[in-house]
């Protein structure tokens, strides 16, 4: 156990409860007393978080093969000219 830290926290509790319960958001000690951050702004932003977290882009499946056959395709032109020449 550690003695003399206190964090503030945030526990939303989930509207889908099929596979969690609640979340629960650590709050930052710059946001805690800033001025013009009220308790609900900080909720209503938990809240937003848990509907549409931010997610990275999926990464392109065809873009691999794409490029392949774009090389392949230039070796073979490339090879064409240098026989023929």
């Amino acid at each position: 156990m550690v003695k003399g830290v206190s964090r503030q926290v945030i526990v939303v509790h989930s509207p889908e409860p099929e596979l969690f319960e609640q979340a629960i958001f650590i709050l930052k000690d710059e946001a805690v007393g800033r001025e013009g951050v009220t308790d609900e702004a900080l909720l209503k932003e938990a809240k937003r978080l848990i509907r549409d977290p931010a997610r990275k882009k999926r990464p392109v499946l065809w873009a691999g093969p794409v490029w392949a056959v774009g090389g392949a395709l230039v070796m073979g032109v490339i090879w064409l000219l240098t026989v023929l020449i």
